[in-house]
């Protein structure tokens, strides 16, 4: 008559309670290094050691007074910016021509345009080097930028593709019948619907570029340190906790993007519903 849950029964939800316990065990696995080193960014003296000493704000000030860090800042914003646009213009029209139902091989050429995704960095990284040295791209940001751009392109074309799967063609036909044109049908009907996806590959490809360490080292110089590169080069020359104030500031900014991820995850899925019932 009643369809309880499969844990009402004792051993169900001794099974429920375990896992639960399970999952909180791993996630603080997970979490506890991260806990751990924040609060060393509030140190008042520069050693890494519990109990604190003292709190200050003192390592914070240091970052945003630093003429290297800010140079990194401005050199990471500018890069993560332009290398976004441009992986998501690129990410959003390769989508859109692998939802067409006149492309042939679409399996192989979605393996290509995801591959910087499964290969290895550092095998990117000197691919990447040999390719851009004899155009002179090598320590500019220009070259840093077309880099982080390829790199980000794939999860734009992951969920755009994905996004556009739910999409009911019905709406862009019904706009095309009324006389509007491709483009506008596009901007008008079709954008709206999947920009939750498109702004969620548009925040992974900077997530991508903001923590991208590896490409870096090969392709920027001494002028054109990133973030990451200026903190692998302060923990190889002079351990601060400089070091650890910037990692607690880049936690923050990770965290943001997950819950506007989460956010824009959720948009997505009451607009796909909705989409389906028109």
């Amino acid at each position: 008559m009643f369809n309880f849950p499969a844990y009402v029964t004792v051993w169900g939800r001794v099974g429920r309670v375990s896992f639960v316990a399970l999952s909180l065990t791993v996630l603080l696995f997970l979490v506890l290094p991260i806990l751990v080193v924040m609060p060393l960014s509030f140190n008042s003296q520069p050693y890494f050691t519990y109990p604190l000493p003292g709190l200050s704000l003192r390592w914070y000030q240091e970052f945003f007074g630093s003429s290297d860090w800010m140079l990194a800042l401005k050199n990471t914003m500018i890069t993560g910016v332009v290398s976004t646009v441009i992986a998501t213009l690129l990410g959003v029209t390769a989508s859109l021509g692998l939802t067409s139902s006149r492309i042939r091989g679409k399996q192989l050429i979605t393996a290509i345009l995801i591959s910087p995704m499964i290969v290895p960095l550092i095998i990117t990284a000197v691919g990447v080097y040999f390719a851009f040295s004899p155009l002179g791209l090598t320590g500019s940001l220009v070259g840093l930028i077309l880099s982080h751009a390829a790199l980000g392109a794939p999860f734009v074309v992951v969920t755009v593709t994905a996004t556009l799967a739910g999409f009911n063609e019905t709406l862009s036909r019904a706009g095309r019948s009324l006389g509007a044109s491709p483009l506008r049908v596009f901007l008008q009907v079709k954008l709206p619907i999947i920009a939750p996806g498109v702004v969620s590959g548009a925040l992974f490809a900077f997530a991508t570029s903001f923590d991208e360490i590896v490409v870096a080292l090969f392709l920027t110089g001494p002028d054109q340190r990133t973030i990451p590169r200026q903190m692998w080069a302060g923990i190889r020359e002079q351990l601060s906790p400089t070091i650890l104030a910037v990692a607690c500031l880049l936690v923050v900014i990770s965290t943001l993007l997950l819950l506007t991820l989460e956010a824009l995850r959720r948009r997505t899925e009451r607009l796909r519903g909705s989409s389906h019932v028109a």
